[in-house]
């Protein structure tokens, strides 16, 4: 059985990954932090939720120990992430803030990927590993510099990681979203709506959690087998520099 960890499936882009790897054939056991009121989605895809806090060591090891008692871990996505509870001038951040993001997006992505890590090792027929970074890894936003320098975490533990486990057949890669329809952004939509429309975006859209999620199932299922290290953007072009 083909299992596939996936952390924050609550809503967004960790949910569209967990259902679309389970569609394609994946056990997923997922994680989030709030209690799931409606679980049909989940139930009907066979996804086993977790609940607990990615930043908590003993929700990453029930997390693990729940994923293995079903098979074999061949797939780890980590998604879960947050944002600042308020989002404050790089000049008033406060250390509170810094610690709340760092814990889940930076602290709790490394330690879960080292413990799944460990797992896929000792079972020894190699695996995945996904991790959702951001535009933000590159993309100054001074009004919420903890979010940016935690995800530019995430972009060097995916290096980190690619380079350690090469030699055990275990790709690791990341995907960096641009703007995503999620809850994540619901609370700036018409500043991003105002930028879309501005030409930011080359292809004059929001994202969807979809469009991630199926750049995700691109890099767990073997379709490319021979990327390590890699960063695939999902932006609809924000990215590139034009005159």
């Amino acid at each position: 059985m083909k299992i596939a960890i996936v952390t924050g499936v609550a809503g967004g882009i960790g949910k569209a990954s967990a259902l679309l790897l389970a569609r394609k054939g994946y056990t997923v056991v997922g994680m989030g932090r709030r209690p799931l009121f409606d679980r049909t989605d989940f139930d009907r895809a066979g996804i086993v939720y977790v609940q607990g806090d990615l930043s908590v060591a003993e929700d990453r090891s029930r997390l693990l120990e729940q994923a293995c008692s079903m098979g074999e871990i061949g797939v780890l996505v980590n998604v879960a992430g947050v944002a600042p509870k308020q989002r404050l001038d790089l000049l008033e951040m406060t250390e509170e803030s810094y610690d709340y993001v760092m814990g889940i997006n930076t602290k709790g992505t490394l330690f879960l990927t080292q413990a799944v890590a460990n797992e896929m090792i000792r079972r020894g027929k190699g695996g995945s590993i996904v991790n959702i970074s951001s535009c933000s890894a590159y993309t100054s936003s001074v009004n919420r510099g903890e979010y940016c320098i935690s995800k530019a975490g995430v972009s060097m533990i995916t290096k980190l990681f690619a380079d350690r486990l090469s030699s055990e057949g275990i790709t690791v890669n990341e995907v960096c979203p641009g703007i995503i329809a999620t809850e994540m952004t619901a609370g700036v939509k018409e500043k991003y709506d105002r930028l879309i429309a501005d030409g930011l975006v080359p292809l004059g859209r929001w994202g969807t959690p979809d469009d991630v999620a199926k750049a995700v199932v691109a890099l767990c299922d073997g379709t490319f087998g021979y990327t390590t290290g890699a960063s695939l953007i999902v932006d609809g072009g924000m990215h590139i520099r034009s005159l």
